[in-house]
């Protein structure tokens, strides 16, 4: 296979199927640790490898910075309006609480944990399912579904109806968060992929400046329609507007992708293919699934995610509730609610994109962890003092924790190998968070108002545990990288390989759909 190495280029040659061989042998570790060379079929490859074949073209460096240039100008935006559109669909029930919503006291925590078991019941299926299809149109059209169902609730009129729509909105909002994940390790290099989950997950954020204005906006409105149900009403509406152009315009993958020549397309593969993580594979594969509750760090990430969940399920609900408590009145808790975008927004671009450049993610978790942690504490131990002002600033400094959440998608997405593996992990990871956000919507008990005081001591306890949790995931990877150079530097001594002999081996390996633990190229990120 010719390597190309051009700024413009001619059409550089790529694989078809008669070009392939129908097997590769590899080094794979296998279960007992110990390294075997094994045949894998060309046909349980990647999409990209009939496009970008086994051996590396090369392009310049300009070529690849104008290339991703226009990839994030592509993909970006489309990314962020999804997931603010979906961040600002779960939480119209917070901005509804304190606008004449129908449904209060224990009901009221009843149907906010709805969307949380509708979300933990399809998380997997939806997984599954959507590894069939292609990932971009499969998640515009829940988009689109989901936004009738946002539009419906204007006109519920029992906790049944409320019940039940918050349910099916769980479940069509289960794929959004892995689908994002799962785009970004397609396109993304692990030394980027920290930066632009935060770009997106800035989206999730900004939901407390569009929301709590639109929110604001909606009380003054003294027309037939309950300000609530307008409320339902606009937001849905926006979120049908968005799913249509996921339809349109968001790519399924790089192989595929519209807005690239056949060129671009390659040297879009080319980028990622060193990070030995793959593209996009529609098998599901048993044994990857199976790899997946084995490795240690898929029940760590369960125990972080669950400290990160429990408090998120509480807050989502009863953010703008313990706001009020304070002693501010309905449109004075919406509008202090607002500045939460700038500073975890700030926080969140600003931290992913250092997470990149130093390549660690954990650390910088387990640091900006403590500000729930101080946050909360003062909140718990003032909550009687009647000092506005503090207490608000106690609230507002946790928000620099807000890249805690979209570090750990980061680190899913540089920490794990094999199509059906990154599917499983991203599944239970947002599973997990949907288990903690159903126990979190009780953590705050109507017999604990207008305090909380309970819930809020939970939440420090949670956050301790989460801090010990990421140490020891560091620490996992350290050394697993560790293991994997020794044994690399075995086989080089066995097979007596040149260094090119070494680079030959890790691009076949790149598109073959092997997990990060059985391939020995496979570099873990802290």
């Amino acid at each position: 296979m010719a390597s190309v190495n051009t700024e413009k280029g001619s059409e550089p040659y790529t694989a078809d199927s008669k070009d392939l061989a129908d097997t590769f042998t590899v080094p794979v570790i296998s279960n007992n640790a110990s390294i075997e060379k094994e045949s894998v079929a060309s046909s349980d490859g990647d999409d990209a490898l009939k496009l970008a074949g086994t051996q590396a073209h090369h392009f310049d460096e300009k070529y690849y910075l104008r290339l991703r240039r226009k990839i994030d100008l592509h993909l970006m935006p489309l990314m962020v309006f999804v997931y603010f559109t979906q961040f600002l669909d779960k939480n119209i029930l917070s901005y509804a609480s304190i606008m004449g919503f129908p449904v209060t006291g224990i009901n009221y925590n009843n149907v906010a944990q709805a969307f949380y078991m509708g979300f933990l019941i399809w998380m997997f299926p939806t997984q599954y399912i959507g590894q069939k299809f292609p990932i971009a149109k499969y998640l515009g059209f829940h988009i689109i579904a989901w936004g009738a169902l946002v539009m419906l609730h204007a006109v519920c009129k029992s906790f049944a109806a409320f019940y039940a729509l918050r349910f099916f909105l769980g479940m069509l909002e289960a794929c959004v968060s892995p689908s994002l994940i799962l785009i970004v390790s397609m396109w993304y290099k692990q030394n980027e992929r920290g930066s632009r989950i935060g770009w997106f997950y800035f989206g999730n954020l900004s939901t407390s400046v569009v929301g709590g204005g639109v929110a604001y906006g909606v009380t003054y409105y003294t027309g037939s329609i309950a300000p609530w149900k307008l409320l339902y009403l606009v937001l849905g509406a926006l979120a049908i507007f968005c799913g249509i152009l996921v339809v349109l315009f968001l790519p399924d993958s790089p192989s595929t992708a519209p807005f690239l020549s056949k060129e671009e397309r390659i040297a879009a593969l080319e980028r990622v293919r060193m990070d030995q993580a793959g593209t996009h594979n529609k098998q599901i594969k048993r044994y990857q699934i199976v790899e997946t509750f084995k490795d240690i760090r898929t029940w760590l990430m369960f125990l972080i995610i669950m400290c990160i969940g429990i408090p998120n399920g509480g807050q989502s609900a009863f953010n703008n509730i313990i706001t009020k408590s304070f002693g501010w009145t309905e449109r004075q808790s919406l509008l202090l609610n607002m500045p939460r975008t700038a500073i975890g927004g700030f926080a969140v671009v600003a931290v992913g994109w250092l997470s990149d450049r130093i390549n660690d993610r954990m650390t910088l978790v387990l640091i900006f962890t403590l500000p729930t942690l101080i946050g909360m504490i003062i909140m718990t131990t003032m909550q009687n003092s009647g000092n506005k002002g503090v207490l608000e600033f106690s609230q507002l400094f946790q928000d620099l924790s807000a890249p805690g959440f979209p570090l750990c998608y980061a680190w899913n997405a540089s920490n794990s190998g094999g199509h059906t593996k990154k599917v499983t992990v991203n599944a239970f990871t947002l599973f997990t968070f949907g288990v903690g956000s159903v126990v979190g919507t009780y953590i705050f008990l109507p017999k604990d108002a207008p305090g909380y005081i309970p819930g809020k001591a939970a939440i420090v306890v949670l956050t301790a545990i989460m801090m010990v949790a990421c140490v020891i995931m560091a620490y996992i990877n350290v050394r697993w990288n560790r293991e994997k150079r020794a044994a690399l530097a075995k086989l080089v001594e066995e097979n007596g390989w040149t260094e090119e002999d070494v680079r030959k081996e890790r691009e076949k390996a790149a598109f073959l759909d092997l997990t990060d633990r059985e391939n020995v190229f496979f570099t873990y990120t802290r």
